[in-house]
């Protein structure tokens, strides 16, 4: 069964996935990033039997995440796709999914990680990104790769397709929350996933705090410095690398963004903003 890591990118996905891998899998809650790999990226090839043709991902879900709970094992994944059917067939299924951890994070900081991530000239691009309603991200210019082909429609699409969907388990973590609140947001994340896994454990607090510690911004950050990270994207221009750990917990809307833009991304963002208590 799957435990999917859920979100629209650049909201703190890797973050909670290295914070996991840390309290689950590595010594004492100190995280190591060589085990990182443990939650895997899906959907990636390593997951399908038959080489993914361009347009057909949705063709390979149901097999692979069958094969994957076939083992007998909860897994945990990270995913960037809607909740969605395409074609008529579904990303993920209730038998298929334990839960789903879902991270959201203000549009209006969204906006300046994805503008860098993805190396768009401008503010204006980067909103045109985030509002395409059929959006779809592929690794095949630099990778070769369609079969890391996440359907991840628009900001809006992404989070309510896995927050009105009333099959699955779900925890919904705010990025503010993680660094504000470390200590509070991650017992919160410990619980449920705990709960999930049928574990009656107490949360062990030095545990915690090591993974906390280890994998905080700055942390994440110092690894990719060190040339230890693996992940990132590269630029289409120049193939240049991207900096994955851009700006974090520092990226702050109200100086980042102007006037315009900010009125821009209120208006058409009021309801979702009012709905997840961010400031507007």
């Amino acid at each position: 069964m799957i435990i999917w890591i859920a979100s629209y990118p650049k909201s703190g996905n890797t973050w909670i996935r290295s914070f996991i891998t840390a309290y689950y899998f590595c010594d004492n809650g100190v995280f190591d990033i060589s085990k990182l790999n443990l939650i895997a990226d899906y959907p990636n090839k390593q997951f399908f039997r038959e080489t993914v043709k361009q347009g057909e991902i949705h063709k390979h879900w149901e097999s692979s995440q069958k094969d994957i709970c076939d083992q007998k094992i909860a897994k945990f994944l990270k995913t960037h796709n809607s909740l969605i059917t395409a074609f008529g067939y579904d990303f993920t299924k209730p038998k298929y999914s334990l839960g789903v951890i879902y991270i959201i994070r203000d549009p209006r900081n969204v906006i300046t990680s994805v503008k860098n991530h993805n190396d768009l000239e401008s503010y204006d691009k980067a909103l045109e990104f985030m509002q395409d309603e059929n959006k779809v991200l592929q690794d095949y210019p630099h990778l070769k790769n369609y079969a890391k082909t996440n359907i991840v429609n628009s900001w809006r699409i992404n989070y309510q397709s896995w927050l009105s969907n009333k099959s699955f388990k779900k925890l919904i973590i705010r990025y503010e929350d993680m660094v504000k609140n470390p200590q509070q947001t991650f017992e919160k994340l410990v619980i449920f996933v705990n709960t999930l896994l049928g574990l009656k454990d107490k949360i062990d607090q030095k545990k915690l705090n090591n993974s906390i510690e280890t994998t905080n911004f700055k942390s994440l950050q110092d690894i990719e410095n060190q040339g230890k990270f693996g992940e990132n994207v590269y630029s289409l221009k120049d193939n240049r690398k991207i900096k994955f750990f851009y700006q974090g917990p520092k990226n702050d809307w109200k100086k980042n963004l102007d006037k315009n833009m900010i009125k821009k991304m209120n208006e058409y963002y009021q309801k979702d903003l009012k709905f997840f208590r961010y400031e507007i």
